[in-house]
């Protein structure tokens, strides 16, 4: 992040603008919302600000910028039409360690104004920082569209009980998990519905009726996330990646949605490499367990679906055996996912009417597949985990009936800015993929359907991106 976000309690405390027209009117506006004691200086007011002079709401100083203006200020903006006043403000700022914003010069800035979402107490802040305000308002007059006013109505019932559920709960994870229960569920509906009393009177009682030295009930959640791009997660993996105690995560999870989970929860890599395992499977499934009979809700999350490849059916089956409660949310696996960012549909009815999905090898590291069944005409074969073997896989479907000129492709870190399609052939893929000199994650796709790739390809990774989906992990 280029700034810290924070929000600073300014009620009551000296406020100081370098400015007097439209633009410092709504910085002033912000600074009197947040009840701050604000001063302007400037050798004129627009009408604005004249009237909240004659009113006393501000302080004005008919002069022009000097240093002597900051002397008491704890916060200053300047929002002149002069560069230079707006450089010698931020200048002097900086000098006396004063928080300084220069509007629309983020260069000048210490910290960036955000635009703002108000459903006091609740407050939400967007920022571009300072790179495109237009985009932040954007964004801003989304999130109001999203957020119900009443969302300020349900703080404010939180903080009325706030202090009741602390004595009542002895541990801050029984807190948490009965503060999300209730502002999820049919009191928060009462608050939305305008219902307060009787939604206070329901909350009142919840917390009469919970035991707060009862353990916490332990929960796992086998989570897909997709193929690398976290725009591909789905609404119900969100959910519980933002209210998991615990994050048991694999090595194809890349860090921008590994970034979605809660930012309190613990974070276990038990991450598979080829013949470099941070964890054995068995050992993965009686950590699961363990964490669930400790009372922790234990988000599994994967990449891609957890049931294609990802051993879902394993961990599951413990988890039965155990009694363990469990969900299972579906990801947008890497066949899917990858072949659609790489323009390669799976199907066509002029070149594919089948599809088929298997692994580049089996439990022994071997690559012992149905060669014959993989070879048939007019279907779609895509492989996973296979960079390895590509020069085998390529020579036993053609040993098998297909013939050297059928089409593949070979994608690496597909729906990521790290995107790399590589097209040709069975006889010539091999080659390519070493001279591209390709690393893993890899997906494989052979079939006819892959010489439409270069006529359908739209995405266009952002390389400048790319490290921020590194798979990297430290050991």
């Amino acid at each position: 992040m280029e700034f810290l976000p924070v929000f600073f309690d300014i009620k009551g405390k000296p406020c100081v603008v370098i400015g007097g027209g439209d633009v410092a009117a709504r910085k002033v506006a912000m600074l009197l919302n947040s009840g701050g004691k604000v001063t302007v200086v400037a050798p004129e007011l627009c009408s604005t600000l004249r009237q909240q002079a004659e009113s006393g709401e501000i302080c004005h100083v008919q002069s022009r910028f000097s240093p002597a203006h900051l002397n008491e200020a704890i916060i200053v903006i300047a929002a002149t039409d002069d560069r230079a006043v707006n450089k010698q403000v931020s200048d002097v700022a900086n000098s006396y360690r004063l928080p300084v914003n220069v509007v629309d010069d983020p260069d000048y800035c210490s910290f960036i104004m955000p635009s703002v979402v108000d459903r006091s107490p609740v407050i939400v802040a967007v920022s571009t920082g300072g790179s495109s305000p237009v985009l932040a308002r954007l964004l801003r007059a989304r999130l109001e569209t999203l957020i119900p006013g009443a969302y300020g109505r349900l703080a404010t019932l939180a903080d009325k009980f706030r202090g009741q559920v602390k004595q009542h709960f002895t541990e801050s994870s029984q807190r948490r998990i009965f503060w999300e229960n209730i502002l999820q569920g049919p009191i928060a509906e009462m608050v939305f519905a305008g219902r307060e009393d009787q939604a206070s009177s329901a909350l009142s009682k919840a917390i009469e009726s919970s035991t707060g030295d009862a353990q916490p009930r332990g929960e796992v959640y086998l989570v897909g996330g997709g193929p690398g791009n976290p725009d591909l997660l789905t609404f119900r993996a969100l959910r519980l990646m933002q209210q998991a105690d615990v994050v048991v995560y694999d090595n194809l999870v890349t860090p921008p949605v590994l970034d979605m989970t809660r930012r309190d929860a613990d974070r276990i890599f038990v991450g598979k490499q080829r013949a470099n395992h941070a964890m054995r499977q068995e050992e993965i499934n009686e950590l699961l367990v363990k964490l669930a009979k400790e009372g922790k809700r234990v988000l599994r999350l994967k990449g891609g679906d957890p049931f294609i490849f990802g051993r879902g059916g394993e961990e599951i089956e413990t988890l039965s055996a155990h009694q363990i409660p469990f969900q299972v949310v579906p990801g947008i696996t890497a066949a899917s996912g990858v072949a659609s960012y790489a323009g390669i549909p799976l199907t066509h009815r002029d070149y594919a009417q089948a599809c088929v999905f298997v692994t580049g090898h089996l439990k022994d590291g071997s690559m012992d597949l149905d060669w014959d069944m993989l070879a048939r005409p007019n279907q779609t074969v895509v492989i996973y985990m296979g960079l390895l073997g590509l020069p085998v896989l390529c020579q036993q479907l053609v040993a098998h009936g297909l013939t050297s000129d059928t089409p593949a492709a070979i994608v690496q870190q597909g729906t990521t800015p790290s995107q790399k399609v590589v097209t040709g052939t069975l006889g010539s893929l091999p080659q390519l993929a070493k001279d591209a000199q390709l690393k893993p994650p890899t997906l494989i796709i052979v079939g006819k359907v892959v010489s439409l790739q270069g006529k359908l390809a739209w995405f266009t990774p952002d390389q400048e991106a790319e490290g921020n989906f590194a798979l990297t992990r430290s050991k």
